[in-house]
């Protein structure tokens, strides 16, 4: 009797962590997902598109969880394979500086431009 409420107790807690893990990997796949642009779709992401494309990337993506691979590790499959475009988020690199610094510089531009004006409108009722 003791035999059979040790494999009791052990079939549940694993089945529960199994269920824990298959959630964790739900939440890491839809994540992921969600911060994959969809090449067919302008503007939405994989996870919010029907198309043959975000299909096969939603398959993709649950393989190479499946197969134990980190998020980075995904990611930067898809970026040898599709490109940097394909992830909304890209990284800081040689290729992508003028995608981060562009609005920080038109920014400063910007407001160098109102101080200039407001400097200039000062002197005119002067």
């Amino acid at each position: 009797m003791k035999i059979l409420k040790i494999f009791i107790i052990l079939f549940l807690a694993t089945s529960f962590f199994e269920l824990k893990s298959d959630e964790a990997n739900d939440i890491l796949k839809n994540k992921i997902l969600k911060n994959i642009r969809c090449l067919i779709c302008q503007g939405q992401s994989v996870y919010d598109s029907e198309s043959e494309f975000a299909s096969s990337i939603k398959l993709i993506v649950d393989r190479k969880i499946n197969e134990g691979l980190k998020e980075k590790q995904i990611y930067q499959f898809l970026r040898e394979k599709y490109g940097d475009w394909v992830i909304f988020d890209p990284q800081l690199n040689k290729n992508t500086y003028v995608l981060w610094l562009l609005p920080l510089l038109l920014f400063l531009f910007g407001g160098a431009i109102i101080y200039k004006k407001i400097i200039s409108n000062k002197n005119n009722k002067i």
